[in-house]
């Protein structure tokens, strides 16, 4: 290299550094914008994680949503049918094995278990090739809210007052009457009583999904798991356990394996397909596609579904997300929910720092 050339490289090197920090700046300023630091009056993911905190108080290691649960494991016993609409590997015939965890809504883990209508199945599927399915069902078959911000204006509304200790009911009432959306799910929640059991419950994806056929074609979907087992309300003696659920999902199993049909619903052109609020008429189609079976249970502390993350969005080949604006957000919110249990649970169990 010349005299000249150094020199004109020694003048560059200002810049080089000016362009590292710009584009460092430029990172930095990326996450800050996403994490909502540059606009707080923005939502973000951890606005919503943060309040389903403020609302539920502290339980390191735990979900911020869902804590309380049950880990199960199984299969899934495809008949073959839903090939036709999905190439995804888990619908052609045979077995496919399946880990899940049921669930009650809220970040306390030793809620009673009749303390909410609702309760979750979630499953994951991993197919021969590898491939993942990860689904986390309701047992409701709509939401309450359409959009995220609707979704965090509710967790607002039910944060327990700090001298109750419970919900303020004027909160809730004036936020159900301002969001007419949520009329379908209040009417099915008061319609349908909650089931004596998590054995003889059905469970819906609630959002909607895109199967892709072998030739290409989409398909737009719902899925539910509808129970072997028959239907009965939950009695009123065994509301006094705070635990019935789990304990009576493990007295069912010692009679032999849970099973629940897999059902697939198409939607027929004009069906609402990002709208959560929303059911499709019963006259659509409907194929049963296999059975899931669970085989045992354990509790999650030491369950294989403890550490898993069950993003509804984690998809193999032939099926992908809709466009309901839920979906992106429940990912967002696990996927952050995950990171602080499984970073509080490290520390926890972390070796204590020698003293010098």
């Amino acid at each position: 290299m010349n005299s000249k050339s150094r020199a004109s490289t020694a003048r560059c090197m200002p810049c080089r550094f000016a362009a590292i920090g710009a584009a460092v700046f430029a990172l930095a300023g990326t996450f800050a914008y996403a994490a909502g630091w540059l606009t707080p009056s923005r939502l973000t993911t951890y606005r919503i994680i943060n309040q389903f905190q403020a609302n539920s108080g502290p339980h390191p290691g735990y979900r911020r949503n869902h804590a309380k649960g049950l880990c199960v494991e199984g299969y899934f016993d495809s008949n073959g049918n839903a090939a036709s609409i999905s190439r995804a590997q888990v619908f052609t015939q045979g077995r496919t094995p399946v880990i899940g965890r049921f669930a009650i809504p809220g970040g306390n883990p030793s809620a009673p278990d009749a303390s909410v209508p609702v309760r979750s199945f979630a499953l994951l599927f991993t197919q021969r090739d590898g491939e993942q399915w990860r689904t986390a069902m309701n047992s409701t078959p709509v939401f309450a809210v359409h959009t995220p911000e609707q979704f965090y204006q509710q967790l607002v509304a039910a944060q327990p007052d700090s001298k109750t200790g419970k919900p303020d009911p004027a909160k809730l009432k004036a936020f159900y009457a301002s969001h007419p959306e949520t009329q379908p799910f209040q009417q099915w929640v008061k319609t349908h009583p909650a089931s004596s059991g998590l054995g003889n419950a059905a469970y819906y994806s609630i959002n909607a999904f895109r199967f892709t056929d072998a030739s290409g074609q989409e398909h737009t979907v719902r899925w539910s798991v509808e129970p072997e087992a028959s239907y009965a309300p939950v009695d009123p003696q065994e509301k006094n356990d705070p635990d019935f659920l789990s304990q009576q999902f493990g007295e069912q199993l010692k009679h032999g394996n849970v099973r629940w049909h897999l059902i697939v619903t198409l939607a027929n052109a004009g069906d609402p397909y990002n709208d959560a609020t929303q059911q499709w008429p019963d006259d659509r189609q409907r194929i049963d596609a296999g059975t899931v079976v669970i085989e045992r249970s354990a509790p999650q502390a030491d369950g294989v579904c403890r550490d898993v993350n069950f993003d509804p969005t984690v998809l193999p080949d032939g099926i992908a997300p809709s466009d309901d604006p839920l979906l992106a957000a429940r990912s967002a919110a696990y996927a952050v929910s995950y990171q602080r249990r499984t970073r509080e649970e490290a520390l926890h169990h972390a070796p204590a720092t020698p003293q010098p």
